[in-house]
């Protein structure tokens, strides 16, 4: 065997070690994401907040994470997806350190705005390395896996995690994961490379776009109809996994069914598992008809009825609970094809319109999970148990009218995308 033929039949398994690390990147920040929720009791406790603040405590995650995903595909494309995410992981672990350690509200509120800022490049930075190192017809299927490696990282952060929080606290919990923040750094910057050596020549050939060249593309894209339509419907689809299953579930489920927090957030955990699910079978699925929209239709509607039926069908016992929140998790697992469709809206490079998609889809976090807090505030009864305030069934039930209406909407926006049949779409 020829030393050319030997690189020829490594490839393909650097290529699955190199998505491999970048999808732990995407791992590590969806258990950051739900890790509030195991902890809601503690956090208002320690630091003597309602459901608003701590909803505003959780969700400031997603103010730095929202705001930078445009940047983000921006800076990726100009230094390379190695180099950023390595330092984008060591910022995320800073941040640990600062929230286990902060005394005060305000020092918690930088170390979540850190970590929001260190993971904000997970997602992006892992859709480019899948386009540098894969053919494009895998894109959709490694969307989903990508997309099944959050949800993994979102199942660690709910019933081992609340596990965890029982036996040595939140603080050292944090501080635990902040060191495998460090550990997911090196190991980045050792293996991983922006693209395969065929293609590495080739790219040092390529001048690095300037200033003007890169805001005309952002022009481009945010003028684009389609870019803005696809973005609010990923929002709206994430909106409700992102404040029911990282932060809302498990204090509703406790109530609702009169579970213990480990039970509880094994509860909401197979939401992430419908999603981890539902997004390589759905992005398959997508590819394999040559369609982007019925996945979309399909996914908005099994989320719609099935967040209904959670909520208010009277009676329901725990294992049908459950077998919804798993279906609930498949069809919000639609939303991994508006990246697909937003970059075949957009042709050109992806990052800026990645970025975009990200933003959207993660505003809903950062919306909604204040906004039920606020919700559940204003609906509170008095109830005070350890320090912490306890909300009632029928606090629940108002607040959580916003999951369904963000479904309700997310149909509406699929029906004003036009379908790409799976091809990148020339704007005239």
């Amino acid at each position: 065997m020829t030393m050319a033929t030997a690189t020829a039949a490594r490839t393909p398994r650097i290529a699955w070690l190199i998505w491999g690390l970048s999808t732990l990147c995407f791992t590590y920040a969806f258990f950051h994401r739900v890790a509030p929720s195991v902890m809601v009791a503690d956090l208002m406790r320690d630091f003597a907040v309602g459901g608003a603040i701590l909803g505003n405590l959780s969700a400031v995650y997603f103010y730095t994470y929202a705001g930078l995903q445009i940047p983000v595909g921006i800076i990726i494309d100009r230094w390379g997806p190695r180099l950023v995410l390595t330092c984008a992981i060591l910022v995320a672990s800073i941040g640990s350190f600062l929230f286990a350690g902060s005394e005060s509200l305000s020092a918690a509120y930088v170390g979540r705005l850190l970590i929001g800022a260190g993971v904000a490049f997970g997602f992006v930075g892992g859709l480019a390395l899948a386009t540098n190192w894969f053919p494009a017809r895998r894109f959709a299927m490694l969307s989903g896996l990508t997309m099944l490696g959050g949800m993994a990282g979102g199942v660690l952060g709910q019933a081992p995690q609340a596990a965890v929080v029982e036996v040595i606290g939140w603080r050292e919990t944090v501080l635990w994961t902040g060191g495998a923040g460090v550990v997911l750094a090196l190991l980045l910057w050792l293996i991983v490379r922006d693209r395969p050596a065929s293609a590495a020549a080739e790219a040092e050939n390529i001048p690095v776009p300037t200033v003007r060249e890169v805001l005309a593309g952002l022009g481009r894209v945010l003028r684009n109809p389609q870019t803005w339509i696809i973005a609010v419907f990923g929002g709206m689809m994430s909106g409700p996994m992102l404040a029911f299953g990282a932060l809302w579930g498990v204090p509703y489920l406790m109530e609702s069914h009169e579970l213990s927090r480990p039970a509880a957030a094994f509860s909401a955990s197979l939401l992430m598992v419908g999603w981890a699910l539902g997004g390589p079978v759905l992005g398959w699925w997508s590819d394999h008809i040559g369609r982007r929209k019925v996945p979309m239709y399909f996914g908005a509607c099994l989320g719609l009825a099935s967040i209904l039926a959670i909520l208010y069908l009277p009676g329901l016992p725990l294992p049908a609970v459950q077998a919804l929140l798993v279906l609930n998790g498949v069809g919000g697992a639609s939303m991994i094809i508006s990246y697909v469709a937003a970059r075949e809206h957009n042709p050109g490079p992806s990052g800026v319109a990645y970025g975009f998609t990200n933003m959207a889809s993660v505003s809903g976090g950062a919306l909604f999970q204040p906004l039920i807090g606020w919700l559940l505030d204003l609906n509170w009864d008095g109830a005070i148990v350890d320090g912490a305030r306890v909300y009632s069934g029928a606090a629940y039930d108002v607040a959580l009218f916003t999951l369904p209406a963000c479904f309700a909407g997310a149909l509406l926006f699929a029906l004003l995308i036009r379908e790409t049949y799976c091809r990148p779409v020339i704007r005239k």
